[in-house]
């Protein structure tokens, strides 16, 4: 699996990050009480903003206004405009450190999570506590809205995971109507005539066997992912009436300090005290890949709204990482680019600028199709598919049809063979190489017979085109003709 670092920064010990929703910036909370402001674009800090008194943990951006909330070790909520660089006014109520600060995607709420054992929830209009859920016999890690419904999950060294419903704070204090406005007038805690309180505690997940230190909603499904101090990563479902436990990753060795869905991949993250970083695949809850720094523990990740990125911050600074290429597999042959898009393979020609499918492609369920090698002399096509488990490899060999209709938008599925191996690249009019499932380069020819098989003393990492006949070797050290 490719882990890509795109931005890295150096700084005393990062405890919060947050995503601008549309602009390339990055909220950075340090352990010094410096909020750093950087464009990962340009690698430029961009401000840095340093009112709080002590480490700076919770970290937010909002999603429309140009706004950030803050929250520390000083009891202190601050609401910032970064337009204007200075903090707009400070919320107090909680009696310990914050853990973590979130605006709410819809309404003008902050919720807060704090050591006195509490969950807040403010209202950044009225500059007022709508609402204290308590419940929680330990300090709060961390808690969370859901991204679309009346949810709340949080997390807690008392060992639960709890699920608040807030519907009814969301009827007492949003208007009906777009853009909702606040009743500022209800107090903390408000309850109605019937005794409903305004958050009431929907599940309490148990399982964890020491301090849970982060939950998270999965974005579009009912499931929740919580990391904790008994070094498991816990995934949980859940509906109305109930919650349950569906499986467990294990493999780190210190405290789990923060784990997160990927939005856009079937993927979970975490990272921990063990300094490492590992990816996981979210439906068969196995280890994909494992990134580690020799001396920094980590200690948070941010996702991006919108774009396949992550940050992750550790002892001395954070970063933003990719967990896969966006730019498709493509090759070119004169004027014509041949890439494949939504397992069409399609060609764009540069002199008339028409792009046209070809055909439709093997689908792959274990990773994408990453490359192309494509033969002129006998119009076919080898398309790969590399993976860090190389045994499940593959490529497949595609003769492209002579005659395209290109009226239609969904050609049919190609005929194709599919082999182990990869990557498989064209080095001769009717012979092509390949890696096998050995590592060992073999060249087959067009009818996928094996033809001789290359010895070399070197551990084959990749192998790449370097002329009619000639290949270039990569190695975990070099690269070789």
């Amino acid at each position: 699996m490719p882990f890509l670092i795109k931005f890295e920064t150096q700084s005393a010990r990062v405890k919060g990050l947050s995503f601008h929703h549309k602009r390339p910036w990055i909220l950075a909370a340090l352990h010094n009480g410096v909020i750093q402001l950087w464009d990962y674009r340009v690698s430029t800090l961009i401000d840095k903003f340093d009112e709080h008194e002590g480490p700076v943990r919770g970290i937010c951006f909002h999603s429309q206004q140009p706004l950030f909330v803050s929250g520390g070790d000083d009891y202190k909520i601050k609401v910032w405009n970064y337009k204007t660089r200075r903090c707009l006014f400070t919320l107090l109520g909680h009696l310990d450190y914050i853990r973590t600060t979130f605006f709410h995607h819809e309404y003008p709420w902050i919720l807060s999570a704090s050591d006195d054992q509490t969950i807040r929830i403010w209202n950044w209009q009225s500059r007022t506590c709508i609402s204290v859920l308590t419940g929680h016999n330990h300090y709060v890690m961390c808690a969370q809205f859901h991204p679309s419904e009346d949810l709340v999950v949080s997390s807690s060294l008392d060992q639960t995971v709890r699920v608040w419903d807030i519907s009814g704070l969301r009827k007492k204090n949003v208007a009906p109507g777009p853009g909702g406005l606040d009743d500022s007038m209800k107090g903390p805690g408000h309850t109605d005539l019937f005794g409903q309180s305004d958050a009431v505690v929907k599940h309490v997940l148990e399982g964890h066997e020491r301090g849970v230190n982060w939950a998270c909603f999965h974005p579009t499904s009912p499931q929740i992912v919580s990391g904790a101090d008994d070094r498991v990563i816990r995934i949980w479902r859940y509906n109305d009436s109930k919650a349950w436990e569906v499986d467990t990753c294990r493999s780190h060795y210190n405290n789990v300090s923060c784990v997160v869905f990927h939005p856009k991949s079937e993927l979970i993250i975490s990272n921990s005290e063990d300094k490492s970083l590992r990816i996981w695949d979210a439906n068969k809850r196995t280890l994909l890949h494992t990134y580690r720094r020799d001396n920094d523990r980590f200690w948070i990740l941010a996702v991006h709204p919108t774009q396949n990125l992550l940050a992750a911050g550790h002892d001395s600074g954070m970063f933003l990482f990719k967990t896969s290429k966006e730019r498709p597999a493509f090759t070119l042959h004169g004027n014509l680019l041949y890439y494949i898009k939504d397992y069409y393979l399609r060609r764009l020609d540069f002199s008339t600028f028409k792009d046209i499918p070809i055909m439709k492609l093997r689908p792959s369920t274990r990773g994408r199709l990453s490359m192309l090698s494509y033969n002129p002399a006998e119009n076919a096509m080898l398309v790969s598919c590399q993976l860090p488990q190389h045994e499940y490899a593959f490529y497949d060999l595609y003769f492209l049809p002579k005659d395209i209709d290109t009226n239609n938008p969904s050609p049919a599925l190609g005929e194709s063979k599919r082999f182990q191996g990869a990557p498989a690249i064209w080095v001769a009019r009717n012979r092509f190489a390949a890696l096998d499932v050995s590592k060992t380069i073999i060249i087959k020819n067009m009818k996928n017979e094996l033809v001789k098989k290359l010895s070399t003393a070197l551990s084959v990492e990749n192998i790449f085109y370097a002329g009619t006949g000639l290949l270039l070797v990569k190695t975990a050290a070099e690269i070789d003709f």
